[in-house]
């Protein structure tokens, strides 16, 4: 059985379809019979780009604070790097806030 991996990643608000269905569409999101398993909660996010950066929002210097979406799926390690490049295409930012945690859920 292939290894599950918990992909957590943060992104604009507006761009969560896009994203959902970019990482279904590359092997994230199955649970049993069940695709396109996705939890998405809100909250805001606030960075300040540095020096070299070029943000999709915001301005070089500044801090900013974005709503955005926590967008959570499982995903087949088998399917990571399908599913991370998709990931990387649909996100707008240069720099994706992600974590991947190791699940060890026993099938029931």
């Amino acid at each position: 059985m292939d290894q599950l991996l918990k992909l957590v990643v943060f992104v604009p608000e507006e761009h969560v379809p896009a994203l959902r269905h970019a990482l279904a569409e590359a092997g994230a999101g199955t649970v049993g019979r069940y695709d396109h398993v996705f939890f998405v909660s809100s909250g805001r996010g606030y960075f300040r780009p540095m020096e070299g950066t070029h943000p999709f929002i915001g301005e070089v210097g500044t801090i900013s604070e974005v709503p955005e979406c926590r967008v959570e799926t499982v995903c087949p390690a088998s399917r990571l790097t399908p599913v991370l490049r998709a990931m990387r295409d649909v996100h707008p930012y240069e720099e994706i806030a992600f974590d991947l945690y190791p699940l060890v859920n026993p099938q029931l």
